[in-house]
Formats: C-alpha cells, structure tokens, sequence
C-alpha cells in the first residue's frame, strides 16, 4: 500500500466521501474522532459502514476513538464486518497499545497507523513499535493534542516552525517508524490556504526520512503527492549510483560525477529506487 497522502474526512459527512476519494490521495482516513461531535457518533459509524461496504475505489483507513474511551470498541463493531484497510489509532501509548488493538479487533484487525505523541507517556513509548512492526501500517504523529495535555502555549514558534520538545517529539515518530521498517507519516499542515508553506512543508519532510504526509484538504492532496514522489532526475541519479557500485563490487568508496560516494548513498539509492518502483506499481 502507498501511502505518499492520507486525506482525513469527517465520519458524519458522507457528502464529502467521494469528492476525497477524487482527490488523488493514496489513501482515505474516516474519521470517528475528534472531527465529529459526541452526539453524531453513531450516524458517523453508520456513514463510514455504508461506504466500506459500497465498494472503496482507494485504501480507506478508519480513525477510532481513543481505547481508554468508552468508543471503541462500538467504533470496531461498526467497521470492522466491512474490513476497512486500516485503522488509525488516535493516543496511542506504544507496542502495548497496538497488541490491546488488535486484542479487541481479532483476526479480522487490519494494519495500524498509530498517532503516537498525543500524550506525555506515548513519548517514552516511541522505540517500542518495532516490537509490533508487522502489525502496524506505518508511524504518524500530531501537533495539537500533547501541548493541551501539558498545558503548554502553542507547539509553534512565530514563523510556524516546531519549538524544541515538539521538534524532538517529530524525530522520535520518524526514528521509531525506520527502527520498525514502516512508513514513516508526517502531520498535517494546519494552513489550507498557504500553498508554499505546505510545500516547503512537504520538502522537509522528504528530506528528513518521512514518505509520507496526511492531509485535511483535498486541496493539499496534489502538492503531498509531488513532493514525495521521486522526480525523474533523482531516479536517473540513483541508478547511476546502484550502476557504478554494480560495476566495482569490492569498492566501499568511488567517484560519481566529481564527488565521493560511498556504501551509505547506495543504501540511499537503492530504497528510493525501491519507492519509485513501488509507486510505478501502484499506479499502473
């Protein structure tokens, strides 16, 4: 399953099922949290049930209500006879969060993405996902709800950029995924209307190590997809990189175009090569 861009949609507005599903995103996220109101949370689990059971025309994961809540368990009732493909955990506190998941979703429980910093205890729990790696879809993480459980002002600076313990909480999600071999999801950028934020947005997440983003808009679908797809001139520097190493098996260092390569910029060559070619499938 790609997962360059995962479009959330409020539960309780099936109207706006297809138009995300029109969208491009790789992926849907159906939400029964925090988007809809107490009060509507059966007639969210009932839209979300009627469009799984429709027949998706892409991957729909399904965001459920907190486990310490006493949500889930009917949110999993609702969904799971219609076999969503995947279910996103909202504060998650680690490994022994995902084995209490799938405890209550059975046989029938598909990959997890677990939102993984949405409280203070869920940061010390970071490097446990790896034991439940088979298990999960990937790792994403969010801005909002930690700074609310410690009372903080904002998780943002000025000029939009994380401050430090919310920075360090961002490297841990992206260090935790890699450490379990999943996708590593970044957060949603929070200003639909700032096209070149969310761009240079994606840009450093790309860089950073994340594949992949989740969205809020359909707007920020496109600008999620380019940016972590491979261009053309990365893929032909790659390759050129895997051909040179092919061609001098025994070396730990060559030269490519005037510089120095050694065996960490093939590994770096080889998986995106490996993204690439996944998304090349993906789509055809």
């Amino acid at each position: 399953m790609k997962l360059r861009s995962l479009l959330f949609v409020p539960g309780d507005r099936p109207d706006r099922f297809a138009k995300a599903a029109a969208s491009g995103a790789d992926a849907l996220i159906l939400d029964l949290e925090d988007s809809v109101s107490p009060e509507k949370k059966q007639e969210a689990r009932v839209a979300v049930a009627r469009w799984l059971e429709g027949g998706r025309l892409l991957p729909c994961f399904v965001r459920i209500n907190p486990l310490d809540s006493d949500l889930a368990e009917a949110d999993l009732a609702a969904v799971l006879p219609f076999r969503p493909d995947g279910l996103v955990l909202p504060k998650a506190e680690g490994a022994a969060s995902v084995r209490r998941l799938v405890d209550l979703a059975g046989d029938s429980c598909p990959p997890i993405l677990p939102i993984a910093t949405e409280t203070p205890a869920a940061i010390f729990e970071l490097g446990s996902y790896r034991q439940m790696g088979e298990r999960l879809a990937g790792l994403t993480w969010g801005a909002e709800d930690l700074p609310a459980a410690i009372g903080a002002a904002s998780s943002r600076e000025a000029d939009g950029s994380y401050t430090a313990p919310y920075a360090m909480a961002r490297s841990l999600v992206l260090f935790g995924a890699h450490a379990g071999g999943v996708a590593a999801i970044e957060t949603v950028y929070p200003d639909i209307s700032d096209v070149d934020g969310l761009a240079a947005y994606v840009a450093r997440g790309r860089r950073d190590g994340f594949t992949g983003m989740m969205a809020i808009h359909p707007a920020q679908v496109p600008t999620i997809n380019a940016g972590f797809t491979p261009s053309d001139a990365e893929i032909a520097h790659a390759r050129s990189i895997v051909d040179a190493f092919a061609a001098a098996p025994g070396a730990g260092a060559l030269k490519l175009d005037g510089r120095m390569i050694d065996r960490p910029h093939l590994k770096q060559a080889e998986a995106l090569l490996a993204r690439a070619g996944d998304l090349a499938n993906t789509l055809n």
